[in-house]
């Protein structure tokens, strides 16, 4: 019983921590301008993230090291110095993003101005033990569900929504179609997700003997988590896309539910948003930490005292200090997000091919390696990915990211 629980457990937790800030803002954009002729992207980086977040997992599991303490032991240092460097810009800029959502999402909530929430949600933040809130913002999370009621309550047309999955609006422009293909991307296989869930499982002591509940986190949270991502696009399609009206603030991305099921839903729905850009926070945070603690070899853990941990500590500290001045800065939160998603997709091969290399490495994972279907994806998605990568940058310069 105790077993069943901790598993049903961490799928609610997977599903109601999967929507985050980037999520919620490509899947708004993305339906008010192009309807859900993009929904496909959303199943391919949900494929993509079970594939290598259960390869993660998994190598945490078997080796008893996450992903990143192997990455330098198996690549050597200057290939793994590279990976560092991208993924802790990366995780900077989606920390930065995490932190002005949650400050948003209490602007929505009290009418004062999101700016003066940013310093109090960074000091929570980093002061708040993160075993309890994992749980907790977790599990509050799942308000997020009210965008699929909202989108049943606002009784779109069912046929011409499908209509859209094939049909992209034909006054949009090829690279702006491809450049929000790959934001999309970005923000279901961003790579602090990897890290973390990996990091996460050797805290918890994962064994062999959890890879059931390794499994069922990843193979049913994430894709409900996906199907929220879908929901979103499709409630900013039905209310925002037939009248061409541009959604730039969060709070217009949370009006189809408003629409749909008024106040109630609205502080459901807010609540939603704050609880999983505060549960991403923590973990962007952490995944900073983990990523050059075990670099370095520096003792690391979130359960670990910070005088035996002061690295580690002092690494999630300053990491949270200078995304907290990022968005201090004024700069739109919103806008963070999306260069945060592009940036994502451009490193997400230096992210997932360590991952690939030692899952299937037999010095570490044993009889435990990758089977024949999981190396054919993954092959797949390595290719997908570095295509990615080589489009990320030019499309975002050649659109001016998006407009």
């Amino acid at each position: 019983m105790k077993k069943l629980f901790a598993v049903t457990l961490g799928i609610l937790t997977a599903f109601g921590g999967f929507v985050d800030i980037g999520d919620l803002v490509a899947n708004a954009l993305v339906g008010a301008r192009f309807g859900m002729s993009l929904a496909w992207v959303v199943v391919v980086g949900v494929v993509g993230i079970c594939l290598f977040a259960e390869m993660s997992g998994r190598i945490a599991a078997v080796s008893g090291r996450p992903v990143f303490d192997l990455v330098r032991e198996r690549l050597g240092p200057r290939a793994g110095l590279a990976n560092l460097g991208a993924s802790f810009f990366i995780n900077v800029l989606t920390l930065a993003a995490e932190i002005g959502g949650a400050a948003l999402a209490l602007e929505l909530a009290t009418g004062v101005n999101y700016l003066l929430w940013v310093p109090g949600v960074a000091f929570v933040a980093w002061r708040v033990k993160f075993e309890t809130m994992e749980r907790v913002f977790g599990l509050a999370g799942l308000a997020l569900v009210v965008f699929a009621v909202a989108l049943w309550q606002l009784g779109p047309d069912w046929g011409e929504l499908g209509a859209q999955l094939t049909h992209p609006p034909p006054d949009e422009g090829v690279p702006t179609y491809w450049y929000y293909a790959i934001a999309l991307l970005g923000g279901a296989m961003t790579p602090y997700e990897v890290f973390f869930f990996s990091s996460g499982g050797v805290e918890e002591r994962w064994t062999r003997r959890d890879l059931v509940t390794e499994r069922a986190n990843v193979f049913v949270g994430f894709p409900l988590g996906g199907f929220l991502s879908i929901a979103i696009a499709a409630c900013a399609a039905t209310v925002f896309f037939p009248v061409h009206a541009q959604v730039d603030t969060l709070g217009q991305m949370l009006l189809p539910v408003g629409l749909g099921l008024g106040q109630v839903g609205l502080a459901a729905v807010i609540l939603g948003v704050f609880a999983a850009t505060f549960g991403a926070t923590l973990e962007t945070a952490l995944s900073s930490g983990y990523t050059i603690s075990q670099y370095f070899g520096w003792q690391w853990g979130k359960f670990v005292r910070p005088r035996d941990a002061a690295r580690f500590h002092a690494v999630v500290l300053a990491v949270v200090i200078v995304a907290t001045a990022l968005i201090l800065t004024t700069i739109d939160p919103i806008k963070v997000t999306e260069y945060s998603l592009v940036f994502a997709a451009a490193a997400l091969p230096l992210t997932y091919l360590p991952v690939l290399m030692i899952s299937n490495d037999p010095d570490y994972m044993g009889d435990r390696v990758n089977g024949r279907l999981s190396n054919t994806l993954g092959t797949a998605y390595m290719v997908l990915l570095l295509v990615v990568a080589v489009a990320a940058i030019p499309l975002m310069i050649a659109t001016k990211a998006g407009q």
